[in-house]
């Protein structure tokens, strides 16, 4: 914990060591993608290539080998988001890309409510899964910081702004649909919904002015075919693939080598999901609906057949919220269990992990996602027994003070 108290020192400027590493390993690591080439930095491609299709008013998710490898799964709104990067010469646009990731969930980190060594814990603990996702070139960490705003943006009362970072989650990568869970914590219920039939009405069209409603259109048509299809790929155990269904339900598919259908696993999680709110008396209290929103980072990625490595970037940072607001000292099982998501799901997919142990157990068996489950277990129990009343954040923020006003 030393490290929190460390700070980098440039010109003028104190940097917090956890920020300075943060942003310095994730220009590293863009830079050593790009430099590697196209093959590195193929899903960039991809990404570019969804605006370039779009304008040309090409199917979306076909694959075309004569431009990059594998085939685009995210919506058609995603050819807006990337549209500024891929207007620029590849290795500045993938550059920039990387580094937008980067920002967008730092950013969402610095406005929750907590404390500044709350933060920084939570940088450091997230770091590893940050600097997978910007190997991987991927768009997670930006998603991750999309759910967190749409939370923190509820707790402001700005909850046409929440809906937006909701919806414009759900339509590009269909996680972000999580966010609607925070209407049970919304003080403008009727707001919330509208503005999301409002933003949903407005991303979903946005798209044609790059191309044509009947190209959209089709394109939400072609997307769903898309994801059925990549589905049914994920979770075929005759597939030699064990980079995607990194989730509970792969753990029981390899585990077991039974081919069990997915809703036997997602039906209990959601009847978990729903006992915590019953619980309304516990609402008021931040540490009860941050603990709610540390449960469904874990579970949007632990409950999906499309999981894979650079998707648990959501799901650490669910676990490193979980960890920072648990009173102090902390128990040593809640060290420990931080510790074993630390080795087993984040630096299981480095090369500080042995690589035999890699290939030949974590991998096969989805090992990757067994702590987090553990992690999910626990905050479920907490949510269904815990008296929040008793935890508190750090003296002074707002969300506290409004708490120990009421």
């Amino acid at each position: 914990m030393h490290l929190l108290n460390r700070s980098i020192t440039i010109g003028s400027l104190r940097i917090p060591l956890p920020v300075f590493a943060w942003f310095f390993l994730a220009i590293l690591a863009a830079i050593a993608e790009i430099s590697r080439g196209q093959e590195a930095i193929n899903n960039y491609y991809i990404f570019k290539g969804v605006f370039e299709h779009t304008l040309a008013q090409k199917n979306l998710y076909l694959q075309y080998p004569g431009e990059y490898l594998d085939s685009n799964h995210y919506g058609p709104l995603f050819s807006i988001l990337i549209a500024p990067f891929a207007l620029l010469p590849v290795w500045l646009g993938c550059f920039l890309w990387c580094l937008a990731n980067a920002w967008v969930l730092f950013y969402a980190i610095r406005q929750l409510e907590l404390s500044k060594k709350q933060e920084l814990l939570i940088l450091l603990i997230g770091l590893v899964e940050m600097m997978t996702a910007i190997h991987n070139v991927q768009f997670n960490p930006m998603l991750t910081g999309w759910i967190l705003l749409s939370y923190v943006l509820v707790e402001k009362e700005k909850d046409g702004w929440a809906a937006l970072c909701i919806m414009a989650g759900f339509f590009i990568k269909l996680y972000g649909i999580v966010g609607m869970a925070f209407f049970l914590f919304s003080k403008h219920k009727l707001r919330f919904l509208l503005s999301l039939v409002f933003w949903g009405v407005v991303l979903f069209c946005l798209p044609m002015l790059l191309s044509s409603p009947e190209f959209i259109i089709q394109s939400y048509k072609d997307w769903l075919q898309s994801l059925v299809q990549k589905n049914a790929e994920n979770v075929n155990l005759a597939d030699e693939n064990l980079m995607q269904d990194i989730s509970v339900m792969g753990m029981i598919r390899r585990m077991g080598h039974v081919q069990v259908k997915n809703y036997f696993v997602i039906g209990p999680a959601a009847l978990l999901y729903a006992l915590p709110v019953l619980r309304t008396s516990q609402y008021r209290y931040a540490t009860f609906r941050m603990s709610y929103l540390s449960l469904l980072l874990i579970g949007a990625v632990i409950f999906s057949s499309s999981a894979e490595s650079s998707t648990f970037v959501l799901a650490v940072t669910g676990v490193a919220l979980w960890y920072v607001i648990q009173e102090e000292p902390r128990k040593k099982w809640m060290n420990a269990l931080l510790l074993f998501v630390i080795l087993l799901t984040s630096l299981s997919a480095t090369d500080l992990f042995p690589p035999y142990v890699r290939r030949h157990i974590i991998l096969p068996y989805s090992l990757k996602a067994l702590p987090c489950f553990t992690a999910w277990c626990v905050i479920v129990y907490q949510l269904l027994r815990k008296d929040f009343a008793g935890t508190v954040l750090p003296a002074g923020t707002a969300t506290q003070t409004q708490e120990l006003q009421k």
